[in-house]
Formats: C-alpha cells, structure tokens, sequence
C-alpha cells in the first residue's frame, strides 16, 4: 500500500498535481518509489507508467518530468517509478533480474488507486522499453497499450553480449547506473584509457566501482540459463497488447525494436495491432537532423509526442483519431531522404540479392582490388589475408561524446587500415534501395583458437565519403550456437554466418554498395584476445592471422534486400 508520508505539490501554470516519493510494495515487501503526476483535478484517470533506473542521471530527470507534465495535462496519470535499489526504492538493482515481477505488481498497485480507471499503458525507452516487454510476458490484467522506444531485445543478443562479443559500451553504463546514485561520466578523466583495460573481469574496478551484476555478466557470456530466466522474445504468443515500437537507424538498439515488431506480427494468432517507426536517429531519437557531415533534411524531425499521445488517446481513452486507419509502418528511406509507408517489415516485395566478394588476394584497404558484384565466383580466386591484434584494433567511428556507436560517419579513416578488407561494386548506373534484413555469410580461416569477424554495410558517395549504414559482428566459438561454444581449430575454414540486420538506404547513382570486413570495431566491442581462455581472463593477447575465402567452393557473399523501383 502507498506510504502516508507523501510530499504534494501543484504546477498551476500547466494545470498538473504532484505527489513525490509515493512508496508501493511489491510481493517480497520491497518499497518501491515513485512521483505521481494528476491533471490538477479529481477524477479517475487512464494512467501511464514509466519504470526508469535513470532518474538520477544527469539530465534525464527533467526530459522524464516534462513528458509527465503534458500526458498530466492531457488527462492521464503518470507514474515514473525507480528501480529496485535505484533512487528511492528499496532493494539491490541487478539489470533484466527483477523488473518483470515489480512491473506487474506496480500495475496492479495503480489499478488499484482512487485516481484511476484501470486502464493501464506503459512507455519508456531503452532498459524502461525492455522492463515493458518482461511485464508484458506476464500477461497483467490491467495492461491496454505500449510504447516501446529502442528497446533491448534479449540480453545475449544485443546487450550486454552481441552474438558473443561483449558490447563494451555497457562498461559505462554499469559506471552510471551502479550504486545508489547515480554518477555522470564527466567524472572520468580518460574514457578510452578505461576500455583499454585488460582483464575485462576487473573494469568495474577500473570505473572505481565494485559491481556485483559486471562479474556475473563476465562469469556467464553465454546463453545459459542466468540468462534465459530473462528473455522475453520466445514468448510474444503470451503478449496481446497494441505496442507503438519506435527506434532510428543508428539506434544501438534497433535489433529489439526490429525483432520485436517481426515477433509481434508474424504470429499464427490473430494479435492486437502494432506501429512501427524508424527514423534516420541514433539512440536519443527524433533529436537532430544532421549527424556530422550528413543532413537527413527538415522532415526527418516528427512531431513524436503528438503520436504518442494519439496511440494512448485511442487505446486508453477510446479517441477515434484514425492513428490505427492508416498502414502500421513509418520509415524514413535514407538516400532519398523521405518517409514511406508500409504494410508490413520487412518489405515483402524486396528479393534478396547475394553478391559475391571478389580479388586477387589483395583487398586490403580501400585502394586494394576487392570488387562485390552479383556474380558467383567460377575460379579459384586467391584469398585475402590480414593480420588482427587485438592491441591494436580496427576502431569503431562514434561521436566525441561515448553516448553513440552508430551513425552515418566516415569510415574512410578505418578503410585505411591493412586490417580491413573492402569491397566495393561499380558505380550504379542507377538507384538502388536496400531495405530490410542484411546478412553476409563469410568463410574464413584463422591461426587462432578463438577470434572474431566483423562486417560492416557503407554507401560510398562520389566524393569518396563513405557513409556507415549497419554492421554485425560474430566471435568465432559462437558460431553455431550462443549456448554451446566450441573453439576453433587453427587453419580450418569455417563459415560464419553474421547478422548486420537492418537498414533502409537508397544507393543513388553514381554512388558504390561497399563492404568491409575485419576482426574488431572497438571499443564498441570488446577485442576478442584470441587466446581461447575463459571468456574476461586475459590480459595477454596474441596476434591471429585471418584467410577470408571467395572461390567457387567458399563463396563469401553479404545478401542484400533489393526493392524494386
């Protein structure tokens, strides 16, 4: 029940009453904190649920008051809840653990309130997209409508681990998300010094902290069971819920979203109807037109809350707006610079195109002799070669802030290296789009007993700006399983199946398809050391010599989406 000792206060300027710090106990007797957020008037009310463990993060506190400030105005009650252990609710935080229990019960608490109707919707972005889905799989009663912005989909998948490799990135997250309170990262005086710390096992020491939930992250990089305790995706038949699933091309996360609007739609029952929306966005979506030299044009910027609003209003409140008249899909079609709609993603009318990696065995760098095109190898060409050391890792292109791995950057400074073999077509004597899912699958040797493969999708321009798209990456013991790792024997050539997974890009013409191919993209993940020992133990590492493969019997291809014009 709701604690007595509650702070009140009211904001007559918008119209909206607060009450601070209101205690919920779940079903173990935890007390979790939440602010309460009520149109300055009685009545009972729709209510929205944010459940956050960022509300003490430099800068989210406002971003999280004011979007309960207008739903508040706009007729709803909003919930924004701590965590377990975060802020002011009581417990230990240990992510994807116990959200989906204290999602559930903190639904029926507000179902429960004077103040509301008992109809619940739930949003949140990131972990408070992910805590959502957990909740949903628990079927609650009182749940109406989601929405879901760049949510995580299963842990082994996209974070803290991608198809084995650990997403390094997740480093500073547990450095800010660790402890009671939160901590900015302005604290740290030399971000990349910290990923170059070696063994992974001890780099929470290394942000000064001593983090519970780094070591059993360390302990189980695989899809065992501290991991599957926590997935969601393999039960969507148990999910009923109309989701509004939002996320960017260069969201971090897109995977889940991707993953989840598929899972949500291509059931064999009959589901409650879903929309989907991607923007040419980074993980803050809908925030900027332009991305270094890249501008994505005035409309690639939407008036998001008004959607928002729209998809509560019809599933809370019963609001005839047409949000649901209209097709289920918004994505915006880079290169062309447009939103489209769509019936269905991926675009069924898109045919999957393979085309083939093609040199003399010198396709190292962007001046080397790689060439892609639709036609198999027939010959026994000679098969690229380059050396990986993990001390000296291909890097990943980001922004100057650590807050975003992905975007529409340069690679040219990475197609330098000798590391990296590229191919590239002809220059398209016309358009060509490519949206939808993206997979290469590579055949390839190494001297190593276990290494990684990296492969990265580009648009090259005419200028030479070659413009990232999409990647994926696979760490050589996962490749036939996430649960069952088995190494690798040295000069035996394998194929490695890698998912870079989706995009929407319109080749122009003049411009080139590029590929490029490496071991490493870091510090986004983290370099695979190439030993083959225990996964976070090695602070030595050893250098692997790596033997892409493109003849008539090892074909190494990347298999395109092609819509048709």
């Amino acid at each position: 029940m709701s604690s007595r000792s509650r702070k009140k206060e009211t904001d007559s300027s918008n119209a909206v009453r607060l009450e601070l710090e209101i205690k919920q106990k779940m079903r173990d007797g935890t007390r979790l904190s939440s602010d309460l957020y009520f149109p300055d008037y009685k009545g009972r009310f729709p209510t929205i649920i944010m459940r956050t463990p960022y509300s003490t993060v430099e800068g989210f506190q406002k971003v999280f008051s004011d979007e309960a400030r207008f739903f508040a105005s706009k007729g709803y009650a909003y919930v924004i809840q701590d965590c377990r252990g975060k802020n002011g609710s009581e417990g230990k935080y240990h992510p994807f653990r116990d959200d989906a229990q204290d999602g559930y019960d903190t639904q029926e608490w507000c179902a429960r309130q004077q103040w509301s109707n008992g109809k619940i919707g739930t949003i949140g972005a990131s972990y408070s997209a992910w805590n959502q889905w957990a909740t949903a799989t628990l079927k609650p009663p009182h749940l109406k409508a989601m929405i879901c912005t760049v949510a995580l989909p299963d842990p082994i998948i996209n974070v803290p681990f991608q198809n084995g490799a650990l997403v390094l990135w997740m480093a500073q997250w547990m450095a800010f998300v660790e402890g009671k309170k939160n901590t900015s990262l302005k604290i740290y005086d030399n971000l990349t010094k910290l990923y170059d710390h070696l063994p992974l096992k001890t780099m929470d020491q290394a942000f000064g902290r001593r983090s519970e939930f780094w070591q059993q992250w360390i302990k189980h990089p695989s899809a065992d069971a501290y991991w599957k305790s926590t997935f969601y995706e393999n039960n969507f038949d148990r999910i009923d819920v109309p989701v509004m699933h939002i996320s960017g091309w260069y969201d971090d996360d897109l995977i889940g979203t991707h993953l989840n609007y598929v899972g949500m739609t291509n059931g064999k029952k009959s589901r409650s109807p879903q929309k989907l929306i991607i923007g040419p966005w980074q993980h803050h979506v809908n925030a900027s037109r332009r991305f270094g030299k890249i501008d994505f044009g005035e409309s690639s910027l939407i008036d998001l809350r008004d959607l928002k609003l729209k998809w509560f209003d019809y599933w809370l409140k019963g609001s005839n707006n047409g949000i649901c008249d209209e097709p289920p899909v918004d994505i915006f079609v880079m290169g062309k610079n447009i939103w489209r709609k769509e019936n269905e993603w991926p675009p069924k009318r898109a045919k999957h195109q393979e085309y083939f990696f093609h040199s003399n065995g010198k396709a190292n760098t962007s001046t080397g002799d790689g060439t892609l095109s639709t036609t198999k190898p027939i010959n026994n060409e000679t098969p690229d070669h380059f050396e990986y050391d993990p001390m000296n890792p291909c890097p990943n292109i980001y922004d100057d802030s650590f807050s975003a791995a992905e975007g529409p950057y340069d690679q040219r400074p990475v197609e330098r290296r000798e590391d990296v073999l590229v191919y590239s077509t002809p220059k398209l004597g016309a358009s060509l789009e490519v949206s939808g899912r993206i997979t290469a699958k590579l055949f390839c040797s190494t001297s190593a007993r276990d290494t990684d493969f990296w492969v990265q999708l580009t648009d090259e321009f005419p200028n030479g700006y070659s413009m990232h798209l999409t990647e994926g990456i696979i760490r050589g013991r996962y490749r036939e399983s996430l649960e069952r790792p088995k190494l690798l024997s040295p000069g035996r050539i394998y194929e490695f199946n890698v998912d870079l997974w989706i995009t929407s890009n319109v080749f122009l013409k003049d411009h080139q398809i590029r590929v490029d191919v490496s071991s490493s993209s870091f510090p986004k993940y983290d370099r695979n050391p190439n030993t083959g020992h225990k996964f976070g133990s090695d602070s030595e590492t050893v250098v692997a010599h790596q033997k892409l493969y493109h003849d008539s019997e090892y074909s190494s291809h990347i298999v395109l989406p092609i819509v048709p014009n």
